[in-house]
């Protein structure tokens, strides 16, 4: 098990049919997100949408 703690990059890995999204908060932790695949397509666009 990884300690559980805000340091570190923000990572994605693939469990079963489901991505989890792991982004360090300040003031330590992390938020913890599942997604789907189309779930994710949506957020890059909207995030993509907003950083050009």
């Amino acid at each position: 098990m990884k300690p559980r703690t805000g340091d570190g990059p923000m990572e994605v890995t693939k469990e079963g049919r489901s991505l989890i999204m792991r982004v360090p908060l300040e003031g330590g932790g992390r938020l913890v997100v599942e997604l789907n695949s189309a779930e994710a397509t949506n957020l890059k666009e909207c995030l993509v949408g907003v950083t050009e």
